[in-house]
């Protein structure tokens, strides 16, 4: 992707192809901005490219090193000794077995330690396995290797946790980011990078950051050999869409804002390399500063248990006091009829539980006794089968290979298992999107093209409602088979495109009569969009990458539709198109994109068209509510057979968008 090794020096203006809301540069005056340095929760100062500046106070910061443990060797024995008595059993049997040293214990002390110590083991040996593999996790993660600049524009690689504060890393395509970096340069002329954030919000959607201007000269391993600036900024805090801080650089202050700053965990996608500044590093990344400590973690069933041992131990408690009642009422009744009865029928005082003298201490010592004698309504080894079964069940899903990502080549890994049984058990879910539910995949099924109709393929949710039906219709009925049920299963080939009409596909569309306006619709997909091309393992074929999965979609229908988006500069997106009577051609677009929401109307204007059409030409695509509410004017005549398809796409719940062209 990148052309040149080395770019002018000279400044560049801010590129308006790209749409992405985070790519403007600030608006704000850089004078309140500067104000702010040096104020409470403003006082952090970073020195580029000066690491060893770092190592002493006033400006000593943490390490790049990242535990996500739960224990560690001071803290284990005490915390996870604190949360295995927290369970009511196993509180009732240490208390048991402190007894059991005295005198007033009618069990053996060996009898009563050895079981407790057994269940309250397997638990602790537990939770130590699985800290365990929490640090082998923090290990592999701190182990990760970038290339670290060590002077004289040389790059050797590091460990991420031997990265600081002020040292300058490149980072290669597809790798993580190991701190929170200011952005210096990139492989692309324009100094854009592209960013997927997936680990920290969720989405798999690219965001563009860019550097600012006075560092983009900085594009080469040797550049970096005399580079030394000054970054005044606000202190950690785990806000991920804010950042202000001032750049001195070269006796100037430049602004900077989030745009420019990339953080840690996410990744570099579609960009050669890219130089960074560590900024935040280790519990100072915004990404450290929103996660938590390991919890604590009880499931519904385990305090459900905990209040059926509170309701066994009251029976427990209420049997011991009858005891006690029932001790106190023979010790007084043999107390009174003392003198009547037999020698060998008298109580004697010796005996600490039935002493006539002290009837009441009799019946503590009772009550204390038949505490410990009835211990056996406490069921000590139904948590032993918990935790066995915990164990087994978390086994089981590391190695489920149905929920194994082929993508990736990664499996599941269950790192803690104190809630396996919660999750079957999800009644309510809150989401403020369907991406977060859905694997926010976006499919091209229908369209309609100056109000005709066409597509219609079918998904999953197709798929597994038909085999239901179709295994209804045979349960109450065996003889009965429904071809058009029992026929759908399809297999796609095609990610993203899931639509069938003869009436397009296969370069049908060519010989349609309506043959303008289809080319225009297919224009318009392949032109109005915030994605880049990236090379595919076929040779005629790309795959894409956008802002949003629906763009992706549309990239590749227009692909299959002949409509192929091959390059995109700062001026000129090159479009591969099928021209219904010359073939396969090559044409330039100048593009323009004026609204840097994403929901907002997106143009391209025309300036190289085909032989028939010497105007320029303005194309757009916006969602319906945006486009009508902008007032933009639409062929009377299409709208009016568009709007009812609107309705019928809406109750199928597809997204829809709008395509016009005007000159």
């Amino acid at each position: 992707m990148r052309e040149s090794s080395r770019r002018p020096n000279k400044k560049i203006r801010w590129s308006n192809l790209y749409t992405f809301p985070c790519f403007r540069p600030p608006s704000a005056d850089p004078e309140p901005i500067k104000s702010l340095i040096g104020q409470p929760g403003f006082s952090r100062v970073v020195f580029c490219n000066k690491p060893h500046l770092h190592r002493m106070k006033p400006h000593k910061y943490p390490t790049n090193y990242v535990s996500t443990t739960k224990y560690n060797v001071v803290t284990f024995l005490p915390r996870s000794l604190f949360e295995q008595f927290r369970r009511v059993a196993n509180f009732y049997f240490l208390l048991v077995a402190v007894l059991s040293c005295t005198s007033l214990s009618p069990f053996a002390r060996l009898s009563q330690f050895i079981p407790l110590v057994i269940v309250v083991g397997i638990s602790m040996l537990k939770e130590a396995v699985e800290d365990w593999h929490r640090f082998l996790q923090d290990l592999e993660v701190n182990s990760r290797v970038v290339k670290t600049h060590i002077g004289e524009g040389v790059f050797v690689e590091k460990p991420w946790q031997q990265v600081s504060v002020g040292d300058v890393v490149k980072i290669q395509k597809d790798q993580y980011f190991p701190s929170d970096l200011l952005l210096l340069s990139s492989s692309y002329e324009d100094v854009v990078c592209y960013v997927e954030t997936m680990n920290l919000d969720g989405e798999t959607n690219l965001k563009a950051k860019r550097c600012v201007e006075a560092t983009l000269n900085l594009n080469e391993d040797d550049s970096m050999s005399k580079f030394e600036a000054t970054i005044y900024c606000e202190d950690p805090n785990p806000n991920l869409y804010s950042f202000v801080g001032n750049l001195e650089f070269q006796n100037e202050s430049h602004p900077l804002c989030p745009a420019q700053v990339l953080l840690r965990d996410s990744k570099l996608r579609n960009t050669e390399y890219i130089y960074g500044a560590v900024i935040f590093s280790g519990p100072d990344t915004k990404a450290v500063r929103n996660s938590m400590k390991s919890p604590s973690k009880r499931s519904r069933i385990e305090k459900k248990m905990d209040h059926l041992i509170y309701v066994l131990f009251s029976m427990l408690f209420l049997f011991s006091l009858v005891t006690a009642i029932a001790s106190t009422l023979l010790v007084s009744s043999q107390k009174t009829s003392q003198k009547t009865n037999s020698w060998y029928l008298r109580l004697q005082d010796k005996n600490l539980y039935f002493r006539p003298s002290k009837p009441v201490l009799s019946a503590i010592m009772q009550f204390i006794w038949s505490l410990q004698l009835d211990g056996y309504l406490i069921p000590i080894s139904l948590y032993v089968s918990f935790e066995v079964v915990k164990v087994l069940q978390a086994v089981l899903i590391n190695k489920d290979t149905q929920m194994f990502d082929e993508a990736t080549c990664q499996s599941v890994r269950t790192r803690t298992s104190n809630l396996n049984e919660e999750l079957g058990q999800v009644s309510i879910i809150l989401s403020d999107k369907t991406g977060t539910l859905t694997c926010n995949q976006m499919e091209f099924r229908k369209c309609s093209i100056a109000g005709v109709s066409y597509g219609g393929g079918l998904n999953e949710v197709d798929l597994a409602a038909s085999r239901r039906m179709n295994s209804d219709m045979v349960a109450r009925s065996p003889n009965l088979k429904n071809p058009e049920i029992s026929d759908v299963h399809r297999e796609y080939s095609i990610k993203g495109f899931n639509f069938g009409d003869d009436r397009l596909m296969d370069g049908r569309w060519t010989r349609n009569s309506n043959v303008y306006d289809i080319t225009m619709f297919f224009r318009v997909m392949a032109l109005c969009h915030t994605g880049i091309p990236i090379e595919d393992d076929q040779a005629d074929k790309l795959k894409f990458e956008a802002e949003s999965p629906e763009e992706v979609a549309f990239l590749i229908a227009s692909q299959e539709f002949g409509f192929q988006f091959c390059k995109r500069t700062q001026s000129v997106m090159v479009l591969k198109e099928l021209e219904p009577d010359l073939g396969s051609i090559v044409e330039s677009y100048s593009a323009h994109h004026p609204c840097c929401s994403p929901k907002a109307p997106m143009s391209a204007y025309s300036s190289q068209m085909p032989i028939e059409l010497k105007q320029n030409l303005s194309f757009a695509k916006g969602i319906y509510l945006v486009i009508m509410s902008a007032g933009l004017s639409i062929v009377a005549i299409f709208l009016t057979v568009t709007l009812p398809l609107t309705k019928i796409f809406w109750m199928k719940w597809y997204l829809m968008l709008i395509c016009f062209v005007r000159s």
